[in-house]
């Protein structure tokens, strides 16, 4: 009985995986991607190295959260990093001046990136096009401004110490990278299965109606303030969560420098998710993820190994040529056209092939 209950799940496991995985080619693609991606500490590459991926892992989710805010809802935002580093900033506070442990701290800096979200949302929603855009990049530098001058709650350029997550006895010093790794891609995993979700839900229907035509969204009876505010609060969650996971897994909350040097809360943080996004794909949510892992690929392998010697602020440019190129040729992004590419390679199945097959499922379960 036992063994019969098992066969039937298997070949509806089966069923399902061959129906809407092997027989897709973009969602094969995609599970080949995320099994290389999987494998990545395992595949030569040396163990100091991770920690280039694993903040891949972490920017990704807010580029992703960014796509939901501007892909979607069409509220241009050039200062996403400011809740990156509210996150990084509350959780490394709680940490220092109450010593709570991780798994507190974390929950509260989400809130309070949620809260900051709402705050500066509403103000914004005055604003449209370039204005909303200026508006937002002023936040991220009021913020380290603040910091700057409150040196001695915030410790200024230093910034703040965090107690990491994975620390002996728990994880040993060599086997750390590889703990953080899992832990950010587990983490890009689940936000990107509940963004996904929350673009495909009727509140994502709803967020598209109002990039398409806010006034006629309006019309239909749709309070769009309200679903605004909702992008803004949806989309500091998720950042603020990769900024008070990048804290813990780094060690430190610290503004430095913008461009120059990376950061929490400077320009940079900001400019990655825009080159990212664009170059995956906007309004797409897998794009981003695309867009991120060939920015770091680019940024911190073929610049430092096979084109050396080029400053950071050049590299800044050429991503930005790159964007040119791409909105002229290719303006729905790489991933995007790669996907629709293979779309097309897909065969056309009959309505009574689909049927049956979906009766056959029926009958096994």
């Amino acid at each position: 009985m036992l063994t019969d209950t098992i066969i039937r799940y298997v070949k509806k496991v089966y069923t399902n995986f061959a129906t809407h995985v092997y027989d897709v080619p973009p969602r094969m693609l995609a599970l080949l991607i995320l099994i290389i991606i999987a494998n990545l500490p395992f595949m030569g590459i040396p163990t100091h190295r991770l920690g280039i991926f694993t903040t891949a892992n972490l920017i990704a989710i807010l580029a992703v959260s960014w796509d939901l805010l501007v892909g979607r809802t069409g509220q241009i935002s050039l200062g996403h990093a400011l809740f990156y580093g509210v996150g990084a900033y509350a959780t490394a506070l709680l940490y220092k001046y109450l010593h709570w442990p991780w798994w507190t701290t974390i929950p509260l800096s989400i809130i309070a990136g949620v809260g900051v979200a709402l705050i500066i949302g509403i103000p914004c929603l005055r604003f449209k096009g370039p204005y909303l855009a200026l508006v937002t990049m002023a936040f991220p530098l009021a913020v380290v401004g603040f910091f700057y001058y409150y040196r001695d709650i915030f410790r200024g350029e230093t910034g703040l110490s965090v107690k990491p997550i994975f620390a002996p006895p728990i994880v040993s010093y060599s086997q750390k990278p590889i703990a953080n790794y899992y832990l950010s891609l587990a983490l890009l995993t689940i936000s990107s299965i509940i963004i996904y979700k929350v673009a495909t839900s009727k509140t994502g229907i709803v967020f598209v109606s109002i990039l398409d035509d806010e006034l006629g969204s309006k019309a239909c009876g749709i309070n769009t303030t309200k679903y605004k505010l909702l992008s803004f609060a949806i989309s500091g969650l998720f950042g603020s969560l990769a900024g008070a996971f990048a804290a813990h897994l780094t060690g430190s909350a610290n503004p430095r420098y913008f461009i120059e040097k990376t950061a929490l809360i400077p320009t940079e943080y900001s400019l990655i998710p825009i080159i990212a996004t664009i170059l995956g794909g906007i309004g797409t949510i897998y794009g981003p993820i695309v867009g991120t892992y060939l920015y770091y690929t680019l940024n911190n392998y073929v610049f430092e190994y096979v084109i050396t010697g080029i400053d950071k602020p050049t590299r800044i440019l050429f991503f930005m040529a790159i964007i040119i190129f791409l909105i002229v040729k290719w303006p729905r992004g790489i991933a995007r056209t790669i996907v629709e590419k293979l779309e097309d390679l897909q065969e056309p199945r009959e309505v009574e092939e689909i049927l049956k097959e979906k009766a056959k499922s029926e009958e096994t379960s």
